[in-house]
């Protein structure tokens, strides 16, 4: 396996059938579990940063001279998406200054459930970058659906820390 296609299917889980983008999401939660617990959120963050340009770079060498801009195997832009909705919750925990071994499975769940159904639905603007059929759109989809994912969470954490506590 070459490198960019080692990259580009996140460790080879694009590879499972059925639903590799499903599959690709679930591998990125216990690697954004390991940021978050070593280096909070700064770290996760500068990962997520750094695995998007690493996951261009390897997009647009699998994708290269291909009729399918968007082949279903590369999940790397579903990892990226995933940390994007795990950022509330890792600076939430983080800012709070919580054991950062702490990773509540509400807000984890709640982040992954919602990340699939933006990235399936494909609401605007998610739907906007998945028509560019270029690398940066593979990439960019799931970057704004990550994006509206934690906007879902933070949004569901003010209400179950904010109203519910009070």
């Amino acid at each position: 396996m070459t490198a960019p296609r080692f990259v580009a299917t996140f460790f080879g889980a694009g590879l499972l059938r059925p639903a590799p983008g499903t599959w690709g999401t679930l591998a990125a939660l216990p690697f954004g579990y390991l940021l978050h617990g070593l280096g909070g959120f700064p770290l996760l963050a500068a990962a997520t940063f750094a695995l998007f340009g690493i996951g261009l770079w390897a997009t647009a060498a699998e994708t290269r001279g291909r009729d399918d801009h968007d082949p279903s195997e590369i999940v790397i832009d579903e990892a990226v998406g995933i940390w994007i909705a795990l950022w509330p919750l890792s600076a939430g925990l983080w800012h709070a200054g919580a054991d950062p071994w702490l990773f509540p499975y509400p807000g984890w769940v709640g982040a992954f459930v919602m990340f699939r159904l933006f990235d399936i639905w494909k609401p605007w603007p998610v739907s906007w970058a998945d028509r560019k059929h270029t690398p940066l759109g593979v990439m960019l989809d799931d970057v704004i659906a990550g994006g509206m994912a934690a906007v879902v969470v933070a949004a569901a954490a003010a209400v179950s820390h904010g109203v519910l506590m009070q």
